[in-house]
């Protein structure tokens, strides 16, 4: 498939804007914060004080007459999953980058934080269905190949549902994988699912919103669309008692968005479009590193 110019200038100017932090502040974080499937064992070497008595291996031991212990190594290999929203309200922002940029942007930096570790990284797009998967695979060719479709993929539909997705990722993972599901989250009905994977998976909701979807300006009278179904309505922005029961109604999504989420029994992440997106990542990561409460 031959992209147009811009996609792969894109592409690579991403990866660049990337790069550094990937080598100075993922890639450590990202290893201690997951870890490996399991121990493997690696070989026999002699006793030194202070070793786990429990690994001794007393057939070697006998037969040589030194004390042997058996040395494992972790089982570093892991799946990254990344489920990624390209609904309509994905479509909008307000600082310097739109809720799709910012997906794209936390995409790259988890792809190559995988690809550094020598992990498997996969994708799949979503709207109210399943728009596009790309199987995992290794490798920084397979990550730019990711961010490719994350920059040329069009959505056929405009409107949200969870669900299917999830579903579907969690009928072709096999092995347990880090799922990493990014979202506005402007759904409902999505908890039974998430806390269906999240049984074997490891599974983290990264909340994406936008401050203007939380309070309204005194604009007078405006237009709003919604992004997803394209439905036109006329507010009063300048009635205060409207602006209060749109924050209320926000609010109530947002409390009823976290039960939801609790619910379903995975971390959480929260970032904006108008702040650092990245230090919400980076803090989760130094949490889960460090045992920390998620």
């Amino acid at each position: 498939m031959s992209l147009p110019p811009e996609i792969l200038k894109k592409v690579r100017l991403l990866e660049i804007s990337t790069r550094k932090l990937v080598n100075s502040l993922f890639v450590g974080s990202y290893h201690s914060a997951f870890k490996g499937q399991g121990m493997t064992f690696s070989e026999f070497r002699e006793y030194v004080p202070g070793d786990d008595v429990r690994t001794i291996s007393w057939p070697l031991t006998a037969r040589t007459g030194k004390v042997y212990i058996k040395k494992f190594d972790e089982e570093r290999e892991l799946t990254l999953m990344l489920l990624v929203d390209v609904s309509g309200s994905l479509d909008f922002g307000t600082g310097a980058e739109f809720k799709g940029e910012v997906t794209t942007h936390l995409s790259a930096l988890l792809g190559f934080a995988a690809a550094k570790n020598n992990d498997h990284v996969g994708l799949l797009l979503f709207s109210d269905q399943v728009e596009h998967f790309v199987p995992p695979k290794k490798g920084r060719g397979h990550v730019n190949r990711i961010l490719r479709d994350l920059y040329y993929q069009r959505p056929l539909h405009r409107t949200t549902k969870i669900a299917p997705a999830v579903q579907y990722i969690q009928g072709v993972l096999k092995k347990r994988s880090i799922v990493f599901v990014f979202s506005d989250f402007q759904d409902e009905g999505f908890a039974e699912s998430l806390r269906m994977i999240a049984k074997k998976h490891d599974v983290i909701a990264v909340i994406v919103d936008d401050t203007a979807e939380r309070t309204l300006p005194d604009m007078g009278l405006v237009d709003l669309r919604d992004a997803e179904t394209g439905e036109v309505m006329t507010v009063d922005t300048g009635s205060k008692s409207f602006r209060e029961a749109f924050e209320r109604e926000v609010k109530a999504r947002a409390v009823k968005r976290e039960s939801e989420l609790r619910k379903a029994g995975v971390d959480r992440i929260l970032v904006s479009t108008n702040e650092d997106f990245v230090a919400p990542l980076a803090a989760y990561f130094r949490r889960r590193g460090t045992g920390g409460k998620r």
